[in-house]
């Protein structure tokens, strides 16, 4: 029995497909775990939904922020994103179900057994693990079973920047998925900001990636995150493994055995910038 944990997938299929024919993946032994972007800009986004829904527990995927913007369009409150390639999964006879099973999936897994935690983006700067969580499953529960419609149309925007535990309703929504789907650097005040992309030796000097703040859940638990392609290749510190080496770059996809800590990697079989 092994776990594997993959980067953003991005509809780069038939990578996964490799790497997992490589190790020789068993769903009937092994675990695979995802950090989310299922979806968005490579060519078989609906196949990677459906393989992975596929899967049943022997997969578990945590919700990018493509994958919510993918909701947000399923429900007609924004448009596709002119470089998404997602028309494949509107044309589906499973549509629906595919973006009901999306929406069920959490934010944030703490795999206590395992010792691990896996968000797509990030874990704040100000949270320990329990108001991690908790924030988490706050956003889950309305997602899952509450009005995620409205959730789902108020979620875009940037506020508020800085945590608060006296944040309520909307804001501290918002701020939790800012936080787990979208944050990269944070100013040294531990605000977030969201328009820098850059590697961190790129970054301005006001800014610093969010894991080299100084919050003691960073050394007390390993955290798996997507999201930064541009961390391609760039040292993190312990307990912090960024997977997303962008596949949908043409870069590689990149998947790690938890067990004995071995990566694996695939090259992006075509030119996806090409599309």
């Amino acid at each position: 029995m092994a776990t594997y944990l993959v980067g953003d997938l991005q509809g780069c299929f038939d990578e996964l497909q490799l790497l997992l024919s490589r190790v020789q993946f068993n769903p009937a032994q092994d675990k695979l775990y995802l950090v989310g972007d299922l979806v968005a800009r490579g060519d078989k986004s609906l196949e990677c939904l459906r393989f992975v829904k596929s899967l049943g527990n022997a997969a578990q995927t945590v919700l990018g922020n493509h994958d919510l913007h993918l909701i947000s369009t399923a429900l007609g409150i924004k448009n596709v994103k002119p470089r998404d390639r997602v028309e494949a999964i509107f044309n589906a006879p499973d549509f629906e179900e595919l973006i009901d099973w999306l929406r069920h999936q959490p934010l944030l897994i703490h795999n206590e057994t395992l010792g691990f935690v896996m968000v797509h983006a990030g874990i704040s700067p100000d949270w320990d693990l329990t108001t991690a969580k908790t924030c988490a499953r706050e956003v889950e529960e309305i997602l899952q079973h509450g009005d995620f419609v409205n959730l789902i149309s108020q979620m875009y925007d940037n506020q508020p920047e800085h945590w608060s535990p006296h944040l309520q309703g909307i804001e501290r929504w918002r701020y939790t998925i800012n936080a787990c789907t979208r944050m990269r650097f944070c100013y040294w005040d531990h605000r977030l900001d969201f328009a820098c992309k850059r590697p961190p030796k790129d970054a301005p000097k006001e800014l610093t990636p969010w894991f080299n703040l100084n919050n003691p859940l960073y050394q007390e638990i390993p955290i798996l995150f997507g999201h930064w392609a541009s961390l391609i290749d760039e040292t993190t510190p312990p307990n912090i493994y960024a997977l997303d080496t962008g596949c949908v770059w043409n870069n590689r996809m990149t998947m790690l055995r938890w067990e004995d800590k071995q990566y694996f990697t695939q090259s992006a079989v075509k030119n996806y910038c090409d599309f």
